[in-house]
């Protein structure tokens, strides 16, 4: 069992973080012959980009490099990063009531410059071009370029083309996902990729999750069992 607890991220004390300690269990759970399979058990709103891709680059290596599956259990919430990591595991099980979707990316910077000038305080800048200050919480919203908004905007579309990727490719039914409980991507499922969050339920419909309600108990017996959809 893995989990997935939390804010997803890089950062950590002395190169310990959440993606090289996932990357570590999973380098055990490969290594061992007892184990057959894995359970991703994630409780997270999502996180950083970078560390979302990380981790699921790993469950994907892992899986085709060991041929064991990676089962995800979505607690309470697994959204946005969150169904990022779950994405490319062989099966995904959510609660009805689990929050998840969430398929998109932003990004927020607070605005200050009102505040400074009310207080009389005004910020000096040197910088080595134009666009090395985009978002910075001391210019007014007024300055942002449409140059600088046309940059923000491509890189937030690159970056949500990418997860959308993960996931239509992680849900393929091929491979290991040939089982006749592994659910396809609904047809319309990009209509719902819009930012929404979705209950567990409605994710099942869509093609999202796979089944509902499984307990960790219930997979560890489907997994001993060899069900199909493993």
């Amino acid at each position: 069992v893995i989990d997935v607890n939390g804010i997803i991220t890089s950062y950590g004390a002395l190169g310990e973080n959440m993606v090289s300690r996932i990357k570590k269990q999973l380098d055990l759970a490969g290594a061992d012959a007892r184990i057959k399979a894995v359970l991703l058990r994630i409780d997270s709103p999502g996180g950083e980009v970078l560390a979302s891709e990380e981790i699921a680059l790993a469950i994907r290596e892992f899986q085709e490099e060991h041929n064991k599956p990676v089962i995800a259990s979505m607690g309470g919430l697994a959204a946005s990063g969150g169904y990022y990591v779950a994405a490319p595991c062989r099966f995904i099980v959510a609660n009805e009531l689990t929050i998840t979707g969430s398929i998109g990316v932003i990004i927020q910077s607070i605005n200050m410059h009102g505040l400074m000038e009310k207080v009389g305080v005004k910020p000096v800048t040197f910088k080595s071009g134009k666009n090395k200050d985009m978002l910075s919480p001391f210019n007014s919203p007024e300055s942002v370029s449409e140059e600088q908004k046309a940059i923000l905007q491509g890189f937030i579309d690159e970056t949500y083309d990418k997860f959308v990727k993960v996931v239509e490719d992680g849900r393929k039914k091929t491979g290991g996902r040939n089982g006749p409980l592994a659910k396809e991507l609904d047809s319309d499922w990009r209509d719902s990729a819009d930012g929404r969050i979705l209950s567990g339920k409605q994710a099942l419909d869509l093609g999202m999750v796979d089944d509902l309600g499984r307990t960790e108990a219930e997979l560890r017996r489907v997994v001993e069992s060899d069900d199909p959809f493993l």
